[in-house]
């Protein structure tokens, strides 16, 4: 069957499509009921049924025909390490760590904090909460102190996973440290045991009667086999958190047999891989496309996941292509940010290796310009495809469905709504809007597995923030600009929060990087609001240049630019100003540091360095804001 009947038959007989596929996985107790949408929109799936995310990403490998099979290829650039693990071997190392947390007192429905680098260690501490029936939170390894206390003080963990460093470009990133402060700053005292791995990396101060060390603790309490646990469907499997608009982070709470179900089915539906591939999410487990593509969809289709340690660039702009080379990577998942930053160095660095085993290039988590998309597509050689999804969704919401039907690309646009997705674009009172215009993107109930369950202890903000938006109508807001334009295909057109007000007029700023970015000098750009005493708002450029753009060509440059904007969008949209700086300031994620740059740029006070990013730690703020003031 092509992609409109699947998804046809998702949308039409919900029950039926997802009933079928979680059928393939194991349940110690099949469901009652597959939907229950009594209480919308408290949407439940395979309600009744009991099961263990673990017990499906691992011992159904480990104790069957993929015993032997590479389960997790870890390569670190930072540290020259390189690890293969078997699905037979991470089965034991599993139940190990599970057998610790047991004997240290963690029970169904405690939470975990893990707060680590990209270590093996790292994914094997998320298997063993789960197969506990623990509810894990993983808190990104680049947080600050204060970030991490709030996520501490809001899920009030029992047990803390860390390390006592990760690197970031041979620079050691003191996570245990961090741990400490923040332990010290929290204001509940839930935590009772801190389990520490020690790399060696940093020197570090163990406190009496909380911290034990890893290693040590493998070895006097850790198990042969732990019995995993009977897990309600409907039950959690882990809090992540996401940025709140009122600065309170909102812990998205994941549900146990929707969510694997939802990520099993895309990892063939949308990736197109099995047993035989390599599959890459370039990600950090500290992110959502950590969680669900380099730890639970590949393990639950039984694929090889590589995990990485280091940066695209470090440490040279050839690492990548290398690993694909090496260890011979089918499917990447990653995303723009990363190609941008590539697409400034010679493509030689790529042409050195073959990646000749590639078969998709997979980006999300930002709009994909089309000048990437046309570069990475003739030098990878294979579709690179862009897709659209949340922290909130779990796995993809608008998909090009490689495994379904390979659709014909439109460079810009994430194609159409992935199975059991019921998205439309709606003006400000929730109604459906013509095609080719511009409004908000929603999604319709009951919302398909994998979706968030609500928001942990908080189910009134659940509903407030996603759900309240349109009076007499119960509809998902994403929070994003979307187009569907005649073809049934959607265009993103970035957050909502994120357009300019220039003389009452409207614009987005993600349509106005689209028209910068085509401009064949740019290599990556950002648009930001400024205050303009005359119009209200202004539009600020700032924008990489590719690298053999001589500096006394700037000039020439900006004025094509303010020229390109006046013709694909008005002269209402014409740059205040444009600025080339050396590199855009982001914080981990890979997301661009705008108030920083508004604030630089505009002369305010910066204020709490710890919070004017909620990605990024305090010193990539102050570094950010150093080197501004000096480019603009």
């Amino acid at each position: 069957m092509g992609y409109q009947e699947v998804y046809q038959r998702s949308i039409a007989d919900p029950a039926g499509f997802w009933g079928e596929i979680a059928e393939e996985l194991h349940w110690f107790k099949k469901w009652d009921r597959v939907l229950d949408e009594s209480n919308p929109p408290f949407y439940r799936w395979f309600v009744g049924g009991e099961t263990n995310i673990c017990y499906n990403a691992v011992d159904r490998h480990a104790l069957g025909a993929g015993r032997g099979r590479a389960a997790l290829i870890w390569e670190s650039s930072e540290t020259n390490e390189a690890r293969t693990i078997t699905f037979f071997e991470l089965y034991r190392e599993v139940n190990k760590l599970a057998g610790v947390l047991q004997n240290l007192g963690v029970r169904k429905g405690d939470r975990v904090l893990i707060y680590m680098p990209m270590v093996p260690e790292a994914i094997i501490g998320m298997l063993a909460c789960v197969r506990l029936g623990a509810i894990h939170s993983v808190v990104f390894g680049g947080f600050s102190v204060t970030s991490l206390a709030n996520r501490i003080d809001d899920a009030t963990p029992v047990a803390v996973l860390t390390a006592d460093a990760g690197m970031r470009k041979g620079n050691p990133v003191k996570l245990k440290e961090i741990l400490d402060q923040a332990l010290d700053n929290a204001t509940v005292d839930s935590v009772r045991d801190v389990l520490v791995l020690n790399r060696g990396l940093v020197e570090i101060e163990m406190k009496r009667g909380r911290d034990l060390d890893w290693a040590e603790q493998l070895e006097q309490r850790g198990a042969r086999y732990v019995e995993p646990a009977h897990v309600s469907s409907t039950d959690p499997s882990y809090i992540l958190y996401t940025s709140g608009t009122t600065g309170k982070p909102k812990g998205v709470v994941r549900d146990t047999g929707g969510y694997m179900t939802a990520l099993y089915a895309s990892m063939s539906q949308i990736y197109d891989v099995d047993e035989s591939d390599v599959y890459w999410s370039t990600s950090d487990i500290g992110w959502v496309v950590g969680h669900s593509y380099i730890v639970y969809g590949p393990l639950l289709k039984g694929v090889t996941t590589l995990v990485y340690e280091g940066r695209p660039d470090h440490p040279d702009p050839g690492v990548w292509w290398r690993i694909i080379e090496k260890y011979g990577v089918t499917c990447v998942f990653s995303a723009p940010t990363a190609l941008r930053g590539l697409r400034k160095f010679p493509d030689q660095w790529m042409k050195d290796s073959d990646i000749s085993s590639l078969r998709y290039f997979f980006c999300a988590g930002e709009p994909l310009d089309e000048p990437t998309y046309q570069w990475a597509g003739q030098t990878l050689g294979v579709p690179v495809i862009d897709h659209y999804w949340q922290t909130e969704s779990g796995w993809s919401m608008l998909t090009n469905s490689a495994g379904l039907e390979l659709l014909p690309i439109k460079p810009g646009s994430p194609t159409k709504p992935a199975v059991g997705h019921r998205l439309q674009v709606v003006d400000a009172d929730g109604n459906s809007l013509p095609q080719g215009e511009k409004g908000f993107l929603v999604d319709q109930g009951p919302l398909p597995p994998g979706m968030l369950l609500t928001l942990w202890g908080d189910d009134h903000r659940y509903i407030q923030s996603y759900w309240s938006h349109f009076k007499d109508k119960l509809l998902y807001m994403s929070g994003d600009y979307a187009i569907e334009d005649a073809d049934g295909y959607f265009w993103m057109l970035g957050r909502a929060d994120e357009v300019l007000n220039v003389s009452g007029h409207r614009l987005g700023t993600r349509e106005i990087e689209e028209v910068l970015s085509a401009h064949p000098a740019a290599a990556e750009v950002s648009v930001i609001g400024v205050k303009d005493e005359l119009k209200g708002e202004g539009v600020l450029v700032v924008a990489v240049l590719k690298q053999d753009i001589a500096p006394m060509t700037q000039h020439r440059v900006a004025e094509e630019m303010r020229q390109l904007v006046r013709d694909k969008i008005g002269p209402i949209a014409t740059p205040n100003a444009i600025h080339f700086v050396s590199t855009l300031p982001k914080t981990r994620s890979g997301k661009i540091m705008r108030r920083v740059i508004r604030s630089v740029y505009q002369g305010d006070a910066i204020g709490d360095l710890s919070t004017i990013e909620d990605d990024a730690t305090v010193d990539m703020v102050r570094e950010a804001v150093e080197a501004l003031k000096s480019e603009l």
